[in-house]
């Protein structure tokens, strides 16, 4: 599992990155878990608010810190299949609710 946390570095994009650290850590999983602070990267996914999280390049969230619940379902695979309008991914992700 590839997963990416896509931010300007602020406050709410550390956050998400260390509670994505420590569900793994609970779970013994081990996943790729990679920062871009990079905007031309960032605008690649289409995101228009951070943090976001990408999850095996899906964009499964975006505009605000994921919950701990939020986290745990992507890990076990629940819901990192993406939006339902795979065209748009982070029109139906965006303002923290997540497909």
């Amino acid at each position: 599992m590839r997963i990416k946390v896509l931010g300007s570095g602020c406050a709410n994009c550390k956050t998400t990155i260390k509670l994505f650290e420590t569900a793994l850590a609970e779970r013994g999983l081990s996943a790729e878990l990679e920062k871009v602070e990079d905007y031309p990267s960032i605008m690649r996914y289409g995101v228009m608010s951070t943090p976001a999280v990408v999850i095996d390049e899906v964009v499964v969230h975006s505009g605000s810190v994921p919950t701990k619940a939020m986290i745990m379902a992507w890990l076990e695979g629940e819901s990192a299949k993406g939006c339902d309008t795979p065209s748009n991914p982070s029109a139906c992700c965006s303002g923290g609710s997540c497909c």
